[in-house]
């Protein structure tokens, strides 16, 4: 059976409609022409061209050209003209903007005082910084030094390292390498072999898309299907916990863990990771942790966070690019453009260009300028913005988002402060050939970045950090040489003491015998005698009233001086 074909509707109108129709176009095109009538606007003129039989037709159309391309020229002429007009405009009224608001900056700007107190208040943080720190150190038993696993070497701290080999204490130091997805797979497998040679180390990738169980997920179906394990997953807690666990059972007592290092190495991360949970703030911005944290792990542990170490000014460039906190101007704030100069020397510029799929550039500020315009970041009127592009950038080489690795020493020279003797004194405790075996679990589990794709950077080595001494290095030598320091003082004191009785008695007998001199003067003497007599008798009463023997002393060298001037003029008079 066939299917029954469907009828189209009808396009046909009724004659009344049709009419209608066609009336009201009418009327709106006579409406449209009455109102070009009234604007007086008429049709373009065609051009009449030359006619074909008039004389000199070519010198004519020639003339014609001439005419039409002086008239292009002078109507770009005038369009340049009128650009570079708005250019000066523009400059003139940025000028006088940036004179009112130095106006306004002189009319509210702080005085030399306020200037003072500013950079004293800078200090006074960095030395909060210091004693958060060594607050730290001090209630640690086991110490974790966070290094990135891109710049092991760059993120050690050998004044760290000192103060806590060289303390005298039952302290552990744990070196933990972090970030370990970052770099190829061999060059994690080298440094792992030369860092276990000088203290215990535990290879470690932190979770970053931590939340808060107070947050609430707000994952779509879609999103839920893209793979985040890559970031959510953690390697090595684990092993660092068991690590921990078995140390604390040796020493059968609750230990406390301290995690030290530079910023943006992970370590608010890493206790979040072990807790599974964001316990401690943690983002890209450097020096979050401003104060010790503590976090309980479990019933016989639990772990410190600390602020940053600071970096010392005397550092290069490209360590103090790297490890130290960059702020808001001041005084202690590098040049970030600088700071991106030196990153970029250290570097192939090859791979920097393929990183960032960037195109042939000559100096840093090209670079920077290349790379603004391709992430949109610009100022007004079309002007890349270098500064926060490179604070940009820096944030890239701290941060998870560059893959870059360096290559471990050839030869390998111990820290002078390290011997064979404190190397076994670190490892005692541990057991390292399970730590070795764990170690290995971790490093085959997590996929690593090509070799052609990670950027080989040349590190500078080690960071110097500033660490006061004379409070976490040689406590314990401290605390033995009190007895002694307080048996020499209170044998000066004795020897004080007795110069002190020998010297009043000779002034007493000087006193004497300056006495029995005046009496031999005239009234006049005497009557001035007895008036500093009694002025001396009253400062005595007073001076044994407040029981200061080294204050009489002192009055009475003062009266006997007085007295010798006083004799000399009246003798020689």
């Amino acid at each position: 059976m066939k299917r029954p074909r469907l009828r189209k509707a009808s396009k046909r109108l009724s004659c009344h409609k049709r009419y209608k129709i066609q009336k009201k176009i009418r009327e709106h095109h006579r409406k449209v022409r009455r109102e070009a009538k009234k604007r007086g606007r008429k049709k373009p003129k065609k051009d009449p061209s030359v006619p074909g039989a008039a004389p000199f037709k070519e010198a004519l159309l020639r003339e014609a050209e001439q005419r039409r391309q002086r008239l292009e020229e002078l109507q770009q002429k005038q369009k340049l003209d009128r650009q570079k007009e708005l250019e000066k405009r523009r400059k003139l009224d940025a000028k006088k903007n940036a004179a009112k608001i130095e106006d306004q900056t002189e009319g509210t700007e702080p005085s030399k005082s306020e200037a003072n107190t500013k950079e004293v208040l800078h200090k006074k943080s960095k030395k909060s910084l210091h004693s958060e720190l060594e607050k730290v150190i001090e209630a640690s038993d086991v110490i974790l030094e966070v290094l990135d696993a891109r710049d092991p070497m760059g993120c050690r701290c050998p004044q760290l390292e000192q103060a806590i080999t060289c303390s005298g204490r039952d302290k552990k130091l744990v070196l933990v390498l972090n970030k370990i997805d970052l770099v190829p797979k061999e060059n994690l497998e080298k440094w792992l072999n030369c860092l276990k040679k000088e203290f215990p180390t535990v290879a470690f990738k932190s979770s970053t898309l931590m939340t808060d169980r107070t947050m609430r997920e707000h994952f779509s179906r879609k999103r839920a299907r893209i793979d985040l394990s890559r970031n959510t997953e953690c390697f090595g807690s684990e092993c660092l916990l068991k690590l921990l666990q078995e140390h604390c059972r040796t020493q059968d007592k609750a230990i406390q863990v301290g995690l030290v290092g530079f910023p943006n190495v992970g370590k608010s991360s890493i206790i979040n990771s072990i807790k599974k949970n964001r316990v401690c703030n943690a983002g890209l911005g450097r020096g979050l942790t401003k104060c010790m944290q503590v976090v309980r792990i479990d019933k016989k542990m639990k772990m410190l966070d600390s602020p940053s170490i600071v970096a010392d000014r005397a550092n290069s460039t490209l360590t103090l690019a790297l490890r130290s906190i960059i702020d808001g101007g001041g005084s202690g704030s590098i040049d970030v453009v600088e700071a991106v100069d030196a990153v970029l020397n250290h570097c192939s510029k090859q791979q920097v260009m393929m990183s960032y799929s960037i195109p042939d550039f000559r100096n840093t500020e090209e670079f920077l300028t290349l790379l603004a315009q391709k992430r949109g970041m610009l100022k007004k009127g079309g002007v890349p913005d270098i500064e926060n592009i490179a604070k940009l950038l820096l944030c890239d080489w701290t941060g998870a988002r560059i893959s870059y690795h360096s290559q471990p020493p050839g030869s390998q020279m111990l820290p002078p402060y390290l011997t064979e003797d404190k190397i076994a004194e670190m490892q005692k405790g541990f057991n390292l050939k399970k730590l070795e075996e764990e170690n290995n679990a971790t490093v085959q589990a997590l996929k690593y970045p090509s070799p052609a794709s990670s950027i080989v950077f040349q590190s500078a080595g080690m960071t110097n950090g500033k660490i006061e001494e004379n409070k976490v290095v040689g406590e314990a030598s401290q605390w033995e040489s009190l007895e002694t320091s307080e048996e020499e003082e209170e044998d000066d004191f004795m020897e004080t003491d007795d110069q002190d009785s020998m010297e009043e008695e000779e002034e007493e007998e000087e006193e004497e015998k300056d006495v029995k001199e005046e009496s031999k003067i005239g009234m006049t003497r005497k009557a001035d005698l007895g008036k500093q007599q009694a002025r001396q008798a009253t400062s005595e009463n007073k001076l044994a009233e407040s029981g200061c023997d080294s204050s009489l002393s002192l009055s009475l060298d003062k009266s006997a001086d007085e007295d010798d001037a006083y004799d000399f003029n009246t003798d020689y008079v």
